[in-house]
């Protein structure tokens, strides 16, 4: 079975940087699409990055563009997400899910939605970003 395992997250200062972790086993890349989502409560859970061998190029929701950075270690089966000038409205649940085949993601002012389900989920870790 497919599992994602999401660490790294933490309280930061604004303007700081964090690297989240996601362990991912029993899933190839080249068949996989990895996306990290973000969630604060209230708030309907928000696509901020995702890529596949199936995209031409990895998908960066508008409000992350230019700060964060996805990036893949095949050797250790481990997918990070770079987070750098964090800003307070970053604070958020953020998790890592995978797909058989390519993100689906359909953008839309600004945002990016899921034309289709992401059909496994990490837990979930929390970034806190302090103004």
């Amino acid at each position: 079975e497919v599992q994602l395992q999401a660490s790294g997250g933490g309280l930061v200062q604004a303007g700081g940087s964090l690297r989240l972790s996601c362990v991912v086993s029993e899933l190839t890349f080249d068949d996989y699409a990895i996306a990290w989502y973000r969630q604060t409560p209230g708030k309907d859970r928000e696509g901020i990055s995702c890529f596949s061998n199936g995209d031409t190029h990895t998908h960066y929701a508008d409000s992350v563009k230019g700060r964060f950075t996805a990036s893949t270690d095949y050797a250790r089966n481990t997918v990070y997400l770079q987070m750098n000038s964090l800003k307070p409205e970053d604070t958020a649940v953020y998790y890592c899910a995978a797909r058989r085949g390519p993100c689906g993601w359909v953008y839309y002012n600004g945002r990016y939605y899921a034309a289709q389900s992401f059909d496994y989920w990490g837990q979930g870790t929390q970034v806190t970003v302090s103004s």
